[in-house]
Parts: C-alpha cells; sequence; structure tokens
C-alpha cells in the first residue's frame, strides 16, 4: 500500500485519532478509504464485528450489479475476445486492478467502409502483404486520405476525453468512441481485430496498452490512457493520450508529463536521413533522466491503408531497428513509460498488456508524416482540442 498525503489525514474508523492503517478486505473490494482506516490493530479488532457488515453490503450490491450485467450479455474476456465467462478469472494479478464485465460488441451500420477483419475478426490483406518488411513511400493521394483521416481521429479522442471524470466507466468512454467514429463516416479500427471485442483501448493505472473497455467506473486519482484508430477513405489514423481522473497524485502527474514529453523529443528528431533507431535512443534518454524505465515488448509502427505494417519502431535504447527515414513515409511513435520496472504480464484476456510490478504507465502516440524538411504530425492537436495537460498553459 502506497504512502501519501492523503492517508496522513484519514481518521480511524474506531476512535478518530490519526490513521495509517488499511482493513484487507476495503482494499480488496476497493471500497473507499475514509471507512477503511485504523490506527492500530487493536481497534481493527475491537471495530471488526461491527465493520464487517460493511463487506456484506457491498458484496449484495456486487452481486445484484453481477445479475443486471449477465441479463445483459455482459461478461468477462478471455481468449482474445473468442471467449466469454461470468466468473473473474483466476490470475496473478500484479496491481490493485482488476477486470469487469464488457458489453457485448457495438454495432457498425451499413454504408460505412471496413476493413477485411470487421466481419470474421481476421485481418486477410495486412499479414501476407510486402508492406510488412518493405516501408512504403505514399503517395501524395494518399497522404491527402491519411490527413482527413487523422484529423478526424483526434476528433474522436478529444470526444473521449471530453466526457473522462470519476464515476465514467471505460465502457461508456467505447461507446463516445464509437459513435463519433461513426457520426464522421468511420470505422473504429480496433474493433473485432484479431477479435479485439471494443472500438477503443482505454488502460488504466497499471495497464500498459491494450485495455478493454469495461464496466468498472474510473475513480479519483486514476490515470487512464484513451487510444483511438479510425478507418476512413481506406486509410487508418491512429494517436492516443493519458488523462488525468480527478485529483491525481504528484508522480503520476510527473509520469504522464514525462511521457508526453518522450514523444515531442522523438518527433523532434524525424526528418529525411534519420535512422530509426534513433527514435528509442532519444526517449530511453529522458526517461532514464527521470528514473523511469521503457517498455520493450510494443512499438511504434507503420500505418496507411493497412493498420500495421513496416517500419517498426521500438522506444527503448540500443534497439536494433533497421532503415533510415524518407520523405512520404507515414508511421506511429507512441512511447510506453512505467514508474516501475519495464517489462509486462499479459492479462487473461490475451489483450491487457498490465506492469509487471503493478506501477504505474503513461503512454501518448501520433502518426506522423516525413516531410522533405522534418515532419508532420498529421494527428496533432486542434484549436478545439480539450485543455487538459496543465503543461500545455505555460507559455
Amino acid at each position: 500500500m502506497e504512502k501519501g498525503s492523503a492517508e496522513s489525514v484519514l481518521s480511524c474508523v474506531h476512535c478518530g485519532k490519526p490513521a495509517h492503517l488499511q482493513c484487507p478486505k476495503c482494499v480488496e473490494l476497493k471500497l473507499p478509504r475514509e471507512g477503511a482506516a485504523f490506527c492500530s490493530q487493536d481497534c481493527f479488532k475491537v471495530a471488526w464485528s461491527s465493520h464487517k457488515s460493511v463487506h456484506a453490503k457491498l458484496a449484495t450490491a456486487a452481486s445484484d450489479v453481477s445479475s443486471e450485467q449477465s441479463d445483459e450479455g455482459w461478461q468477462y474476456c478471455l481468449r482474445k475476445g473468442q471467449m466469454r465467462t461470468s466468473k473473474l478469472p483466476y490470475f496473478d494479478w500484479t496491481g490493485p486492478l482488476r477486470p469487469y464485465p464488457i458489453s457485448k460488441m457495438r454495432e457498425v451500420p451499413e454504408g460505412i467502409e471496413k476493413p477485411d477483419w470487421a466481419v470474421d475478426g481476421i485481418p486477410k490483406i495486412e499479414p501476407n502483404s510486402d508492406l510488412q518488411t518493405r516501408v512504403e513511400i505514399k503517395t501524395p493521394e494518399q497522404i491527402e486520405r491519411m490527413r482527413e483521416t487523422c484529423r478526424i481521429a483526434r476528433e474522436v479522442l478529444d470526444a473521449a476525453a471530453r466526457v473522462i471524470q470519476p464515476g465514467i466507466t471505460t465502457d461508456e468512454i467505447d461507446r463516445v468512441v464509437h459513435e463519433a467514429t461513426i457520426a464522421a463516416g468511420g470505422y473504429p479500427s480496433p474493433l473485432n481485430y484479431h477479435f479485439f471485442p471494443k472500438s477503443c483501448c482505454t488502460s488504466v493505472n497499471e495497464v500498459i496498452c491494450h485495455g478493454i473497455p469495461d464496466a468498472r467506473k474510473l475513480e479519483d486519482g486514476d490515470i487512464v490512457n484513451v487510444d483511438v484508430t479510425v478507418y476512413y477513405k481506406g486509410v487508418h489514423g491512429d494517436l492516443n493520450e493519458t488523462y488525468f481522473v480527478g485529483k491525481v497524485d504528484e508522480a503520476s502527474q510527473q509520469l504522464v508529463r514525462c511521457t508526453y514529453e518522450c514523444l515531442e523529443k522523438a518527433i523532434s528528431i524525424v526528418k529525411p536521413g534519420v535512422r530509426f533507431r534513433e527514435v528509442g535512443e532519444v526517449i530511453n534518454r529522458h526517461a532514464s533522466m527521470s528514473g523511469l524505465s521503457v517498455v520493450k515488448s510494443y512499438c511504434g509502427h507503420g500505418i496507411g491503408e493497412l493498420f500495421h505494417c513496416a517500419p517498426n519502431i521500438p522506444h527503448y535504447g540500443r534497439n536494433k531497428a533497421v532503415g533510415v527515414m524518407k520523405a512520404g513515409q507515414t508511421f506511429t511513435i507512441e512511447p510506453m513509460i512505467n514508474a516501475g520496472v519495464w517489462r509486462d504480464r499479459l492479462w487473461p484476456d490475451g489483450w491487457t498488456a498490465a506492469t509487471a510490478d503493478g506501477k504505474r504507465s503513461a503512454q501518448f502516440e501520433h502518426t506522423l508524416l516525413v516531410t522533405e524538411t522534418g515532419v508532420e504530425v498529421l494527428t496533432a492537436r486542434l484549436p478545439s482540442s480539450p485543455n487538459v495537460f496543465p503543461w500545455l498553459n505555460s507559455s
């Protein structure tokens, strides 16, 4: 259990003295800290007979919610979205976060152009394309479509950012993303991609990436990454940002800001002739200076008419990425930065990657175009983008 400034002002439930201990059952059930604090083991033992009724009430409420959700098809996700279960899977969870049941897959209306995995979950063109090994130079016509799609993706992510607050579920964020994408005439690229069951990824606290939107309500002090990709006019636009939920502790604020800076510094070196492997060196240098670590399991990628293709762009130092940047290439840079160790563990759902030590992780991503003289950020923030990052306000 982390000690922080909030903990020091809590009062013992039994005697009212300053309290630094938490009822372990309340922690497990994610009950409010104020009703679960004790100054000593003695006070905890004395109060136990009356205090334990709190747990019973919550269990009854959870049971009611669970039966409500199962009636509507809400279940836990297994096997990359190909299976569901009504019971929480067994897993050696690395941190306090747990998966919650997910709702049924959202529908996309007829008339919207869909990628080839939309119906059966299996990408067909992408895996066998020569663009898995050859970095495409986009035509001016492709670039124009990319600009349009990436702008839509930015507007969709901004719509999600506006609804983030304590009490909203990540499933509601997914609904906003889904509806905004369809309203713009696009398809949410993650939906049914290799059976991914939702229209965006929502990665909370210790989740590094690919978190599945579910019934859990965001809590004050959480951080949440929302990763959006839109398919429109035959091309994909991909970006993500990590947001604060309510009042967030100082360490998490620094983690998110450093991750933002890692991406900005990486983008600043993008131009023709720069080696792809240099991106990781820049990111690693900045993260290390803040005592943070860089995830190695996931990397940036080429993007266009394919969702994922060459080049692979690792974010860590001393990587073996091959090739140099050329004008007309489009790819993402999307550093994932951890407060603790860089290693990750995959949840039983087959998608959610969490930190191996349960400490928090943050990520930011842009889709970029290499120009003759430098770089164009295709998913750049707009004048209408919500003002959610304090560091952007300083002149």
